[in-house]
């Protein structure tokens, strides 16, 4: 039996994190889950949103799926997710994009990929004040770091059946540093010739994106500019509310939502677990579940399709009917 690391999270976390381990045993398939509290309710008890403990648990399981943790506001570090990719090494943000049955929105033919640098760019936070008129950004791009990702990115197309993979920068002003970058890719594709290759300015593809985004398959991209454009793309498939996401690392990866803690309708049993459920899908993609994960996916696109939803996708269902309608379309 697989033990994988559960970090429940806080506000809807519990409830959203109870659906999908329900949903998954549900599916036959046996999880020895590691549950690790994280996030503002072990704030006063352990003095850390993120204690060692659950750092220890990802690197000896190696995979962990994890719910929505609130960020504290003015003490402690920036981010819980920019901590565990710091200290864990997970050099990869994977979000993949792509239309559910039954959520309405104006494109239907969206399946997309964004694989996005996590370690280096302008979203590494590295400042110095210069005088109290001037502030200075510091973007940093490396050789290694860029062939790393775009290697990640050509595999990933590989082993999931995708034909292109598009480098997005903004090389034509920063020649030097976003210019590195696309000299990285220009190099690792040279190793996969039966993918096609192509590059794109990132205002261009921004544009592109709102106009015809089913053109587009993996997409890979520097830190911040991967940041942007997933949450762009996610607003393409129906929002927060269905976008999974991955941080995925050489040793450890951590399966994820990308939406908030919603705090405000916490125990309420109005939480949508999709997000978290797409996660857990593409988590057990990664450790060759693919049985279950096809499973379980089948079953939440045919609740989808059927009507069947949570309110914030129009639907009036609760976290709890919406996750037995799932269970139900089991095959």
């Amino acid at each position: 039996m697989r033990k994988i690391t559960l970090i429940n999270g806080d506000g809807i976390g519990p409830e959203i994190t109870q659906s999908v381990v329900k949903i998954i045993k549900a599916s036959g398939l046996e999880i020895d889950w590691d549950l690790q509290t994280a996030g503002s309710d072990v704030i006063e008890k352990e003095g850390t949103p993120l204690p060692q403990r659950v750092l220890d648990s990802v690197k000896k399981n190696g995979v962990a799926l994890k719910a929505p943790v609130t960020t504290p506001i003015g003490k402690g570090f920036r981010s819980v997710n920019v901590q565990l990719r710091k200290e864990l090494n997970l050099y990869s943000n994977l979000r993949p994009c792509k239309n559910l049955s039954g959520v309405k929105t104006k494109f239907d033919n969206v399946d997309l990929v964004i694989v996005r640098e996590n370690t280096q760019d302008l979203y590494a936070g590295i400042e110095e004040q210069i005088d109290e008129n001037t502030a200075h950004s510091i973007k940093v791009i490396t050789r290694q770091a860029s062939e790393k990702i775009c290697k990640f990115a050509f595999d990933y197309a590989v082993k999931n059946g995708r034909s292109e993979v598009c480098c997005v920068t903004k090389a034509n002003i920063m020649k030097l540093s976003d210019g590195l970058f696309l000299d990285s890719y220009r190099h690792v594709a040279k190793d996969y010739p039966n993918i096609k290759t192509r590059e794109i300015l990132v205002d261009n593809l921004c544009m592109q994106l709102v106009q015809n985004p089913e053109q587009f398959d993996v997409l890979v991209l520097p830190n911040l500019y991967g940041d942007i454009v997933s949450d762009l793309c996610a607003g393409l498939i129906g929002g927060l509310g269905v976008a999974q996401g991955a941080n995925i690392g050489d040793n450890c990866a951590v399966f994820e939502p990308v939406h908030g803690s919603a705090p405000d309708i916490k125990g309420q049993n109005l939480a949508n677990p999709t997000a978290l459920l797409l996660s857990a899908i593409e988590m057990l993609k990664y450790i060759d579940e693919y049985f279950y994960a096809d499973k379980i996916e089948k079953a939440l696109f045919k609740t989808l399709s059927d009507g069947f939803k949570t309110k914030d996708l129009g639907g009036n269902l609760t976290t709890t009917e919406f996750t037995d309608k799932i269970i139900e379309n089991l095959p």
